[in-house]
């Protein structure tokens, strides 16, 4: 019989080790389940910029401000899709400034406000993502832009295109804006720089195939075209072996602090390189070698005899041609010497008839 006033409390339950992994894993996901969060979150996301985008800015450069000293300044529309930011499309934007002093500026927000309108019709999964410009560095006056786009995107990203590029780096970087403390007493903003990489989706990449394909110079080889490649490839790895180089020296003279990141990313490249002195690696890279001289080797060789055997049934073509031109001379010249004198012939007899048909009317 129960007790008025009392309650009755339950016995205390023991965990288990079930119990205790459950708990644990639980905790995990959680976890997990927060950092996707913080990522997708993120503002500062790197940038993919698309093949159009470059072609549309190279295109508005050479209609507006080609042989100038002028930049040109226009819309980035894109997405987020696997946590990065894909710029996929660009409009131009009316935009003016004096050489002389660059903060005197003017750029037509309502232009771009009923351009966007268009485009949200055509594509609405296409926002407002920042905006570029062919500085072909950043200026002044870019944190006022900035700001003014603002209104339109909460992070803008700001990428500057070098249309006329003459290293063998990307024509691109991509900056965010954030807030700096200084020594007055209101925030001000400056430019962060962005990873930003070059991508494309499967349609894009066939178009791009398509447009090289009429760039590429028709009269140079394959071969060629792989060594230009290459030696391309080899002089940028230079240029970055050389960056390389030059920041390990400034941490070991101690002009720049030393980054974990960068550090660790150096410590991984040198551990993917192969061991040099093994003797089964030296073996197989000279077999390789072998191979693909050999292979060039008879390639040349081939292409050499080919070109030659052309070279003699040209040669045998021609004079083939040249004698039976000379045949066909030598008979038009029979034929006309033969009608010459059988027209002679017949003059003759003709003139000897008349002559007899006289005689005998005298007679």
């Amino acid at each position: 019989q129960e007790v008025p006033g009392l309650v009755r409390c339950s016995s205390p339950r023991i965990m288990t080790a079930e119990d205790k992994a459950n708990e644990k894993k639980e905790k995990e996901d959680n976890k997990a389940a927060a950092e996707k969060k913080d990522i997708l979150k993120k503002d500062k996301r790197d940038v993919v910029v698309h093949p159009i985008v470059l072609l549309a800015v190279v295109d508005h450069y050479n209609r507006a401000a080609v042989n100038t000293t002028k930049r040109v300044v226009g819309t980035l529309l894109g997405e987020v899709d696997d946590y990065k930011l894909h710029v996929t499309n660009s409009f131009a934007v009316p935009f003016e400034e004096d050489p002389r002093d660059p903060q005197v500026w003017f750029l037509d927000h309502n232009f771009h406000e009923n351009m966007y309108a268009m485009f949200k019709k055509v594509n609405a999964k296409e926002r407002v993502v920042g905006w570029y410009s062919t500085g072909p560095k950043i200026k002044s006056s870019d944190l006022s832009i900035h700001e003014l786009y603002r209104r339109y995107c909460p992070e803008p990203v700001l990428v500057v295109m070098d249309v006329q590029p003459k290293g063998l780096e990307l024509p691109m970087e991509a900056y965010y804006s954030v807030q700096e403390q200084t020594s007055d007493e209101v925030f001000k903003r400056t430019f962060l720089h962005a990873t930003s990489t070059v991508g494309a989706f499967e349609a894009e990449e066939v178009g791009v195939e398509h447009l090289l394909r009429d760039i590429k110079n028709a009269s140079a080889s394959t071969l060629a075209v792989r060594v230009g490649d290459k030696i391309s490839a080899l002089k940028g790895l230079a240029v970055r072996l050389r960056e390389i180089s030059a920041y390990l020296s400034s941490v070991v003279a101690g002009k720049l602090p030393m980054n974990q990141e960068i550090i660790y990313y150096l410590q991984e490249i040198f551990n993917l390189l192969p061991d040099q002195d093994s003797d089964e690696l030296v073996r197989s890279f000279a077999m390789e070698t072998n191979d693909m001289m050999l292979a060039l080797y008879v390639g040349s060789m081939l292409r050499s005899t080919v070109a030659l055997h052309n070279l003699i049934n040209n040669k045998i073509k021609n004079k083939k041609g040249k004698e039976e031109k000379k045949d066909a001379k030598d008979k038009k010249k029979e034929a006309e010497e033969k009608k010459e004198g059988e027209e002679k012939k017949d003059g003759e007899s003709k003139k000897s008839g008349e002559e007899k048909k006289g005689k005998d009317k005298d007679k």
